[in-house]
């Protein structure tokens, strides 16, 4: 499965970029200048694949009133306040269409994040939406998610956040419970995770949707194996079947892949990534395999 990725040239740590990036709901009322524009649709235009193959297109655009009734219609989503416009993304359907399509989609928020821009990831059921009509699906393709984009409206309340963040004050799960020593139960500690300690964190760090954190991350040697801890009953809570939601945990799998290999990369940690499920016993019906990292 190794595929050769283009890596961003980030202005900046791709560290800092994940402590400073967060989901800003608050925008100023203005377009992207056109210089940021252009490096952002450059990045964008890249040719790029997902680590399981899939190739979604992306494209920048501009808010209107009919995209802003059409949140108003996705629950908290409504409450995101003069955005300029967004990144939509289509994709075929494939075995692993979601987790290349959470990947891909990171790394341009993440560039977008030093490029000053604040962002937000919004999931929720968008093909037949003025999204889709915008991007132009095509055959099969499918608009999991989308991501808001702009000038942040208050960047010193926004530098606050920045600080609480690495604080601790947004909650994320503990490392106990999402990273593991050979076997599930057995908390892996932060002193045995050697150089892969930080990237672990930025990975820690990551958005998931309604913040649940479904990663799980097993150490067994030189192997790093990701599995998708399902939480009970989010598939089939209410707002994710009255809004037939794409399965947004697949999503959050891509992103943290993403978080753990520009990471890596920056770290100078070799590795690649493979699909070859360990004979690992898991700890109930709601965890699945997804994918290894061997250095």
């Amino acid at each position: 499965m190794t595929r050769s990725r283009y890596m961003p040239n980030f202005s900046k740590p791709i560290t800092e970029i994940i402590r400073r990036r967060f989901s800003c709901r608050r925008y100023l009322e203005t377009p992207i200048d056109e210089g940021t524009r252009q490096r952002l649709l450059d990045f964008m235009d890249t040719p790029q694949s997902g680590p399981f193959g899939s190739r979604p297109r992306f494209s920048l655009v501009a808010a209107t009133e009919q995209d802003r009734r059409a949140l108003r219609g996705l629950g908290t989503y409504g409450f995101i306040k003069g955005v300029s416009g967004f990144i939509l993304g289509a994709v075929e359907p494939s075995e692993r269409d979601l987790e290349d399509y959470g990947y891909l989609m990171e790394r341009i928020l993440l560039f977008a994040t030093d490029l000053d821009l604040g962002t937000c990831w919004l999931g929720g059921t968008f093909t037949q939406s003025s999204f889709a009509r915008k991007i132009a699906l095509t055959g099969n393709e499918v608009l999991p998610a989308v991501a808001s984009i702009g000038y942040i409206a208050d960047p010193e309340k926004a530098r606050d956040g920045f600080i609480r963040q690495y604080a601790g004050a947004h909650h994320r799960l503990a490392w106990e419970k999402l990273l593991f020593d050979r076997q599930f139960g057995v908390p892996l500690a932060p002193e045995d995770a050697g150089k892969y300690a930080i990237v672990l964190e930025m990975v820690r760090l990551g958005p998931s949707a309604s913040n649940k954190q479904p990663w799980r991350i097993l150490k067994d040697g030189s192997a790093w194996h990701f599995y998708l801890g399902r939480t009970p009953g989010y598939r089939e809570g209410f707002f994710q079947v009255l809004l037939n939601l794409v399965d947004l945990q697949r999503i959050d799998m891509g992103i943290a892949m993403c978080h753990f290999e520009l990471t890596a990369h920056e770290a100078g940690l070799k590795g690649e990534w493979i699909v070859e499920e360990p004979e690992i016993e898991k700890p109930d019906g709601l965890t699945e395999y997804t994918v290894s990292w061997k250095s």
